[in-house]
């Protein structure tokens, strides 16, 4: 699975959780971390952590190996980091703060297509 396919999965398995907000910058001409970040957030600790470990799950039902998984406990600012993507899931308020977009404001946006399902 190359980093595209799995960012649109990862990605997928955030809007299962009703996610909110999510995007995805293409890293790969503005930083050496990643492929592609991907961010969202959701509206407390429980939704955070239920977007997290769906990612993980996703990601290991695909036999893709999950590097780091960091901040789950507190729920504020999950990492879960996939190697070629890497996933920033924020509690709403914590997104506001950080602002990543703007902080990788020179990466471009990546437009995913995502099922609904219901």
């Amino acid at each position: 699975m190359n980093s595209k396919q799995m960012v649109q999965l990862v990605a997928q398995a955030c809007d299962d959780k009703r996610a909110n907000d999510i995007i995805t910058l293409d890293m790969g001409e503005v930083s050496l971390i990643a492929d592609y970040f991907l961010i969202c957030d959701g509206s407390n600790e429980r939704q955070v952590q239920a977007i997290a470990r769906a990612i993980k799950d996703q990601a290991e039902e695909q036999e893709i190996e999950v590097k780091r998984l960091e901040g789950f406990d507190q729920a504020r600012w999950i990492l879960v980091d996939l190697g070629d993507v890497v996933c920033h899931v924020f509690h709403k308020d914590e997104r506001n703060y950080y602002n990543l977009e703007r902080l990788w404001g020179d990466a471009p946006l990546v437009s995913l297509e995502l099922s609904k399902e219901g």
